[in-house]
């Protein structure tokens, strides 16, 4: 069984949760997940949406892409006092401009 590709991407989030809005930051990206830092929890199971921009240099494209992501919480724990939040993917689309 071959592990997915994860991208080690810094970029800035709005994950919301629960109807509220968190500010997060990603840690790194694969196909399938996302692993995010944040200061706030959110529990384990919980549907979350988000949207990345993309940035035009990692992708190799003209443009920054922004993706649309729907997805669940499976792993939230503490790393150097600010949660580390692990999501898979269920669903996304490409946002157009």
């Amino acid at each position: 069984m071959r592990s997915a590709v994860r991208f080690p991407l810094r970029l800035p989030v709005q994950v919301l949760a629960d109807s509220v809005q968190h500010t997060a930051e990603t840690h790194d990206i694969s196909a399938g997940g996302v692993l995010f830092r944040l200061d706030a929890e959110i529990t384990v199971g919980s549907p979350i949406e988000f949207s990345i921009s993309m940035p035009a240099e990692i992708l190799g494209t003209g443009t920054d892409v922004k993706v649309h992501c729907v997805g669940r919480v499976v792993r939230s724990c503490e790393e150097a006092g600010r949660r580390a939040l692990a999501a898979v993917i269920d669903e996304y689309s490409f946002e157009r401009p």
